[in-house]
C-alpha cells in the first residue's frame, strides 16, 4: 500500500498535503493479515493523517471506493482524495482463501451446498455452454488473449505467453473450468489521486455502480449479469456518449466466462457471440490489454483502482478518448463502471 501510495503522489500534479481525504478498498485484511480499520492505517501513511474511511463489496470494492470518491468530491466534501486498494492473499494456506472469498455470496443460500466461486462460475459455464452452443475449445480463446497482452505489462503476475490448446489441458478445477481459466491469488496495491481543484488531461466522466440479488438462486438468469446491463446504461447517460466510442475496456475477467457474459452485457456482442471478439481478429475494441485480473493478476480489492490505471496509461499512449473499467463483486451481485476521457 505504501508503495503504491507513493508512486500515485509521485506521478501526480499535487503534493501529498493537497491530499485532504482518503478511501481504501479491501475485502480480506483481517482474513488474511488480522487487520481491519486499513483507512487509519493509509491515512498514516501521508504526513498530515487525513480523514479516511474503508470501502467493501468483495471484488469491486476498488470500483465502490472509486464511485466514493466521486461523490465526496461532487458534494464538495473534499477537493483532492486519494483512492488506494490492496490485498495481500498469498501468506495463508489455499483453504483460507477459498472460505473468506466465499463471503462474497450468500452464506446461508450457497456455502452451505458445498460451493466456491469456481464451482459458481463453473455451473454458469455449463449452462451457458447448454444455452448458446458454446465449446470448451472456443472458451481456450479468452485465457490465451489475456496471456499475450499480458507479456508486455511489466506490472503483470504473469507475462507468458500460453496457447489455447494448453488453457483446456490445465488442470480441471470445476468442469468445464480449468485452472487456467482462472484468475489466480494474487497480492498487490494500486492508488490514484482524483481531484476537483488539480488539472489533469484525463477526466473520469462516469462513475456508476449497481446492485443484484447476491445468490444465483435469486436471478432470472445465470446467463447474464443484470447488475452489469444497468451499470453500463448508466454509465453512457452519464457520459453522454456512445458504445461505439469507447476503445478501450478493463473488464473484470475473474473466470473466461465472466469475460464472455460481461461483453455481452454491456453490448459490445449480442447473447451468446461474445466468444467472436476474442477468435475475430478485426474487431475495433481493445479488451484487457493489461492482461486483465487473469494474468495480470487479482489482488482483489485492488483490482478495479488497477484497472483505472490501466485505461488512463492505453490512452495517454495512444491517439484514443474514451476508455472503460468494469468492476463486480461475487457472481455480478454488485458492478461498478467507469468512463474515463483523455482530453
Amino acid at each position: 500500500m505504501e508503495e503504491a501510495i507513493d508512486a500515485a503522489i509521485e506521478n501526480a500534479t499535487c503534493t501529498a498535503l493537497d491530499i485532504d481525504m482518503v478511501v481504501v478498498a479491501n475485502m480480506l485484511g483481517e482474513a488474511t493479515n488480522d487487520q481491519a480499520h486499513l483507512g487509519a492505517m493509509a491515512a498514516s501513511l501521508l504526513p498530515h493523517q487525513p480523514p479516511a474511511l474503508r470501502a467493501e463489496a468483495a471484488c469491486a470494492s476498488g470500483a465502490v471506493a472509486l464511485h466514493t470518491a466521486c461523490a465526496m468530491l461532487e458534494s464538495g466534501k473534499a477537493e483532492t482524495v486519494l483512492v488506494v486498494g490492496v490485498e495481500k492473499m498469498t501468506d495463508v494456506p489455499g483453504s483460507v482463501i477459498a472460505s473468506a472469498l466465499m463471503g462474497a455470496a450468500d452464506a446461508e443460500k450457497d456455502s452451505p451446498s458445498g460451493l466456491t466461486f469456481p464451482g459458481i462460475f463453473g455451473l454458469i459455464t455449463n449452462r451457458y455452454m447448454f444455452e448458446h452452443g458454446l465449446t470448451r475449445e472456443r472458451l481456450n480463446a479468452v485465457s490465451a488473449r489475456h496471456h499475450k497482452n499480458a507479456v508486455s505489462n511489466p506490472f503483470a503476475q504473469f507475462r507468458k505467453e500460453i496457447p489455447a490448446e494448453a488453457i483446456s489441458a490445465s488442470p480441471k478445477v470445476a468442469d468445464p473450468l480449468c485452472m487456467l481459466d482462472c484468475s489466480p491469488i494474487s497480492d498487490g496495491a494500486a492508488a490514484v489521486i482524483l481531484s476537483t481543484k488539480h488539472e489533469s488531461p484525463l477526466k473520469i466522466i462516469a462513475s456508476q455502480l449497481t446492485t443484484d440479488a447476491l445468490s444465483l438462486c435469486d436471478r432470472q438468469t445465470v446467463t447474464s449479469f443484470a447488475a452489469t446491463k444497468d451499470a453500463m446504461v448508466a454509465a453512457l447517460q452519464e457520459a453522454d456518449i456512445t458504445r461505439d466510442q469507447i476503445d478501450c475496456i478493463e473488464l473484470h475477467d475473474c473466470f473466461s466466462i465472466a469475460a464472455i457474459i460481461s461483453l455481452e452485457d454491456m453490448g459490445f456482442a449480442l447473447p451468446g457471440e461474445g466468444i467472436n471478439l476474442y477468435t475475430n481478429h478485426e474487431s475495433q475494441i481493445t479488451i484487457n490489454a493489461s492482461g486483465g485480473l487473469k494474468a495480470c493478476g487479482h489482488p482483489v480489492a485492488a483490482t478495479g483502482i488497477k484497472q483505472m490505471i490501466d485505461i488512463a496509461k492505453q490512452l495517454k499512449t495512444s491517439e484514443k478518448t474514451y476508455g472503460l473499467t468494469h468492476n463486480f463483486g461475487g457472481a455480478a451481485a454488485t458492478c461498478g463502471i467507469h468512463i474515463l476521457e483523455h482530453a
